[in-house]
């Protein structure tokens, strides 16, 4: 962030300076939005938002056009060091199909809308449950399967992992 070059004219020293700070800002920002509910729950990262708000808004004093990006930070940071809502409980699952038969043993047969398949449910805390719903089940109707499994359908998402990742 604080990187300089060692020659050139003043004025080309402090392009750079600026450049650089805008591109490890917006680095920040693209980071701290794309991880807000991570980095709620780690006070290392939030430690270094606030710290790096901080020398933002010093370097503001020395130069001006970093204005115009300290707003954006400083509402990263006020959304990231938010308390999470005390009642709420947020379900993060994933979701996998899993095949409990021997693929050998079992014959290939049309699949039809009554049959059932069954998936196991990932929660953030390491644990997993098992649901058993019908094949033809909507996207609502499989979350309400989960969330009803649960106890809880606040904050509940599907992700699908591919190998790919």
């Amino acid at each position: 962030y604080h990187a300089q070059p060692s020659q050139g004219t003043e004025q080309e020293k402090m392009d750079y300076a600026l450049n650089n700070k805008r591109r490890v800002i917006r680095l920040v920002l693209q980071w701290a939005a794309l991880y807000e509910d991570l980095l709620q729950e780690d006070e290392a990262a939030m430690a270094f938002l606030e710290e790096f708000y901080v020398s933002v808004s010093d370097d503001t004093r020395m130069i001006a056009a970093l204005k115009e990006q300290l707003p954006e930070l400083e509402k990263i940071v006020k959304q990231v060091s938010e308390e999470p809502k005390a009642p709420q409980k947020k379900h993060k699952v994933l979701l996998q199909l899993f095949n409990t038969s021997d693929d050998r043993a079992q014959k290939r047969q049309p699949i039809r809308g009554s049959d059932e398949v069954l998936f196991k449910v990932y929660c953030v805390d390491q644990t997993y449950t098992t649901i058993r719903v019908p094949v033809s089940s909507s996207v609502k109707e499989v979350i309400s399967a989960v969330a009803d499994k649960l106890g809880s359908g606040e904050g509940l998402i599907i992700v699908k992992m591919s190998s790919g990742g």
